[in-house]
Formats: C-alpha cells, structure tokens, sequence
C-alpha cells in the first residue's frame, strides 16, 4: 500500500474515533508494522505542520489523537462550551504537581504536603478532568488515591508523565516542611557545612 493512502486511511480512523487510539488498534486495521505506523504518522504530522493546518496528531502514552491546535483554542472554546474558561488558581496547580509528581496518593497526604486544607481544590480539578481515581489504598479506611488523567497530559502538551521535567530530591524535615538540597558555591557559604555528595545544603521551603 502507498503512503498517501496509509496517511489517508490513518487520517480516517483519527477523525472518526474522536478519542485516543492504540497504535495496535492502527495495526490491526491497516495490518501493518508498529514501525509502518509510526512513520507514517510521523509524516502526517509534518503534512499538518507545513500547510499550517488547524489540526495535529498527539501521542498520549501508546495512542495517538487527532486534535485542533491549541493556539486555537480561544476561539474554538466559546463556540462548544459555555462555560467559563478554565482557571486554574495557584493552589490548583501546587496540587495538581504534587498529583502528577506522586501518583496513587491520597488526600491526606496531599493536605500533609501543602499544609492547608484540599477540598474545593480537588474538587475543581476532577471537574476539569485533570485528575481521576486511582483505587482504594490498602490501609485503614481505605482511603481513596488519585493520578493525574489523560486530560492533564493534553493540556500541557506531553505524552506521558516520564516526560516531567526532574525534581531535585527532597524530604520533609521535623515539620513536615520540605527540604529541598540545593547546589551552591563553595565560596558563597558564609558558615561551610560538611562536605556532602554535590555539595549541597538543606533550604526548607515555606508554603
């Protein structure tokens, strides 16, 4: 089969699913290889950005969706929902990092971290279908985890969660406050600790 028609029969499926779809699903269809898929795929995104098109193919883990582009997006809002724009205050997305940081956690453990209380904050993020529930923890009161949804890695553009950009390493100190190490310049330390791995020394940050 010549690429156009592959490029035109993956165009199809993409268009008329309106969701994610497994590239098995794609292979099973065409009846061809992972790596035939993948290439051709490849060439059609290069289509849509060269002619500057309104739409553009994702990769959300190991499926691909067609999209509109999202510099689009302001004027495509208005017209499918009336609702206002989603707003995602400060608190809203601390929690939303520490979500996507630490799937599977809990509300308390949330709360634990940030120091305040998370109800109303988490409630808008599972409106907006940023987050979703993760099962029951195993433990006293079974208490119920949460990870971040297919949503969250449309909105901000990546494939899947490895993608996030590293943290430095951390812990929480006597207070449950998080320390975080931080390199610094041998020569800027007023009062010079012991030397540890990288030279680093501890920095509590407040909420």
């Amino acid at each position: 089969m010549e690429e156009n028609k592959i490029k035109g029969i993956i165009e199809s499926i993409l268009f008329a699913a309106g969701r994610e779809v497994k590239i098995g699903e794609l292979m099973s269809a065409l009846e061809l290889s992972s790596e035939e898929i993948i290439s051709s795929i490849n060439s059609l995104k290069e289509d849509y950005k060269e002619e500057k098109r309104g739409l553009e193919i994702i990769n959300i883990e190991d499926a691909y969706e067609l999209c509109t582009k999202k510099e689009n997006y302001e004027y495509i809002y208005p017209i499918f929902d009336k609702r206002s724009k989603p707003n995602l205050s400060n608190a809203a997305l601390e929690t939303l990092a520490i979500i996507a940081y630490n799937p599977r956690i809990t509300r308390a453990e949330i709360e634990t971290i940030r120091g305040v209380n998370s109800d109303g904050t988490m409630y808008k993020l599972l409106d907006y279908n940023l987050i979703e529930e993760a099962g029951k923890l195993d433990a006293p009161g079974k208490p119920m985890t949460y990870k971040t949804s297919k949503e969250f890695l449309k909105m901000f553009g990546i494939s899947s969660l490895s993608e996030l950009p590293e943290l430095p390493r951390y812990k929480l100190d006597e207070n449950r406050q998080i320390v975080i190490d931080e390199i610094i310049e041998e020569n800027n330390m007023e009062d010079p600790m012991p030397e540890r791995e990288g030279e680093v020394s501890e920095k509590n940050i407040q909420d």
